[in-house]
């Protein structure tokens, strides 16, 4: 139990600060990394739960520098398979730094990502069944082989004008007659051409050697023509340059669209002028071009994946606008993904799914559950707004009576607002005010708007409505309140409820108003502000396109 003890002793402490997380990151790291043992199931999983949101307060860089440092021993697998599943930087740290016996490597190696079993090929001191293992499962270096890579290399380099390369400059006492390329060190034989290369076209030299890809100038980092790229056996981008890789690895050529990709992957054929599209980061965003060519292992030539090269298409127009929200909605994707997590491991520990649990773990454990479930419901308006904005979402059709909506919902909030001695002064009138929208969403745009400037109101204020059919316009209208008031553009101001009871969700009050004209305008109306009045106009039905409603939808 001394374990436990200790484990109990770290988790009471709350970090703080950066500084007080990386701390506390480096013991629950240092506890976790022994060789499991007896304890408290809840504890560990809690433990684990802590390192989680530990990791939201400190970068994955710095993360990747505290699990890289000298003198950590990773000796319990459970940390180690947890550690797999981290960041890139922050797993191949921890998997340089774990020690494992051979068994618990075998039985290890299959669950981790196929990502951080190539970290584990880079290393020279693992147990015999470790290798076996790798070797079973295809992972080989990330390093090109040798001599294909070089033989890859000159396919996909573009044509040189020059026939022949000129005598190596650099190295004139070497005799002319070489050995042949797969008896020679790949790095020394690169450099070589590389240098050959440049003394032909009358450059300095440089020390540093390159693939022979063809020269050409720099680009800026906004404009990228072509980058190498290697993958697994399923299709999946496992390797790139390094300036490229964080936005590429992880992509599966096989779900790009593209019928002779999948094809090809399965029946081991190289890829020739595989016309592709790429989505996510702007650098990589666009039309593609894939050349590349299968490999297969040297001991028992089984598929391994593909090394090529993508290139750029030169005539590339892509619709910037919905290129962002596209790269929003996949931000939000890798967002959600922690924080399930997160709400995942605080419900089992609330609910004690693997056993009894302390009343103060269930409290903490059911602060963050409630937490994450505000965050996700954050990104849901995220995702819902990014969606309106850029015209890739339509509201549910149908038909309400808004002005009844109006009138039930300020009447639950006089409720909210009498305790501050604040009010709305409603003149709805008893008229009807039919709506081409389905029940359900006119009732959030109406809450939305109307639990924000409740939520703004201070104590002693009075917000006067207005709603007026005449026309063919709906025009609601309220004051603005005095947070509200002073804000330049309250589309944008981050104005925030100071009352548990109502909120404007998790990006406050100019957030919500964006997302409700978002919703105005995909409804066919609109919202602004004229001077101290926030305006709502929405589209009446008039005559035969207002049939009577039912006594539920009208309210």
């Amino acid at each position: 139990m001394h374990f436990d003890d200790r484990l109990a002793t770290v988790l009471r402490l709350r970090a703080t600060g950066e500084r007080a997380a990386k701390t506390q990151f480096r013991q629950l790291i240092d506890l976790l990394g022994e060789r499991p043992q007896a304890g408290d199931r809840a504890l560990k999983a809690a433990a684990y739960l802590r390192l989680i949101a530990l990791g939201e307060m400190i970068p994955a860089k710095t993360r990747a520098a505290i699990v890289g440092e000298a003198g950590w021993r990773f000796r319990n697998p459970e940390l180690v398979k947890w550690f797999g599943e981290a960041h890139p930087h922050v797993a191949a740290a921890a998997l340089y730094r774990a020690q494992l016996r051979g068994a618990e490597w075998a039985e290890l190696i299959p669950k981790l990502p196929i990502r951080a079993r190539g970290f584990l090929r880079h290393r020279r001191d693992l147990p015999r069944e470790a290798v076996e293992v790798l070797d079973r499962l295809g992972v080989s270096d990330r390093a090109l082989p040798e001599p294909e890579p070089l033989e890859l290399m000159e396919e996909l380099a573009p044509p040189q004008e020059d026939a022949a390369p000129a005598p190596v400059a650099a190295a004139p006492e070497e005799p002319a007659t070489r050995s042949a390329p797969g008896k020679e060190d790949v790095r020394s034989l690169v450099a070589r051409i590389e240098a050959a290369r440049r003394a032909a076209r009358g450059e300095q030299a440089s020390e540093d050697p390159r693939l022979p890809m063809g020269d050409e100038p720099a680009k800026p980092q906004g404009e990228l023509d072509y980058f190498l790229f290697g993958t697994d056996a399923e299709g999946r981008v496992d390797w790139a340059e390094d300036a490229i890789a964080p936005m590429v690895v992880g992509i599966d050529l096989t779900t790009l669209g593209s019928t002779a990709v999948t094809q090809a992957i399965s029946r081991r054929q190289p890829l020739s002028n595989t016309r592709l599209t790429l989505r996510g980061a702007r650098r990589i965003e666009g039309e593609w071009i894939v050349d590349a060519t299968p490999r297969f292992s040297r001991s028992e030539g089984h598929f391994i994946g593909y090394v090529g090269r993508f290139r750029r298409v030169v005539a590339d127009v892509v619709d910037r606008r919905e290129a962002e929200a596209d790269r929003l909605r996949q931000l939000l994707h890798e967002l959600r993904t922690p924080v399930n997590a997160m709400q995942g491991y605080a419900e089992i520990i609330q609910q004690q799914m693997i056993g009894p649990v302390p009343h103060e773990y269930r409290s903490i454990a059911a602060t963050i559950a409630g937490d994450s479930a505000h965050i996700l419901a954050g990104f849901d308006e995220l995702d819902r707004l990014a969606k309106l904005e850029a015209g890739v979402l339509d509201l549910e059709p149908g038909q309400c009576d808004f002005a009844a909506i109006a009138r039930r919902q300020v009447s639950q909030l006089q409720t909210v607002l009498s305790p501050r001695v604040a009010r709305f002064d409603a003149s709805l009138g008893d008229a009807r005010a039919p709506f081409a929208l389905e029940q359900g969403e006119a009732e959030m745009l109406a809450w939305r708007l109307l639990a924000t400037l409740a939520g703004a109101t201070g104590a002693g204020e009075a917000i006067r409505l207005d709603l007026d059919t005449e026309g063919d316009q709906i025009e609601f209208s309220s004051t603005l309140p005095a947070t509200l008031r002073e804000a330049e553009d309250i589309f944008s101001v981050e104005t925030r409820t100071t009352t548990g009871a109502l909120s404007a969700g998790i990006f406050g009050a100019g957030f919500s108003l964006r997302l409700a004209r978002a919703e105005a305008r995909a409804a066919g109306g609109e919202l602004l502000r004229d001077g101290d009045r926030l305006v709502l106009s929405l589209p009446l039905l008039t005559g035969a396109e207002a049939h009577p409603l039912p006594e539920s939808a009208a309210g």
